[in-house]
């Protein structure tokens, strides 16, 4: 899914959650929303993203097969290490 390469891309280059934020002049929490999959960017958003972290857009899309009928590989595993579970709320 795309959050899920998004934060393994960002991981993967060593910046953090606020990093990426500030690099994107966006708040920390419409960057957490975009890896969380609670949103999604438009488009020039995603492009400023892949920008950032050096990869094609179609990676960040899951357009493996088209990347791979133009030769082209990413370094960066589809997923990233394992998320913490969020917190559950007492009923």
């Amino acid at each position: 899914m795309f959050n899920d390469r998004l934060r393994s891309a960002r991981i993967s280059k060593g910046l953090t959650l606020q990093k990426m934020a500030d690099r994107l002049d966006l708040a920390l929490r419409t960057y957490q929303n975009y890896e969380s999959g609670d949103r999604e960017p438009h488009y020039d958003m995603l492009v400023q993203i892949a920008d950032i972290l050096d990869i094609p857009t179609d990676f960040l899309l899951e357009r493996d097969s088209y990347l791979e009928s133009l030769g082209v590989s990413v370094d960066v595993p589809p997923e990233g290490p394992p998320r913490h579970p969020k917190p559950q709320k007492n009923r």
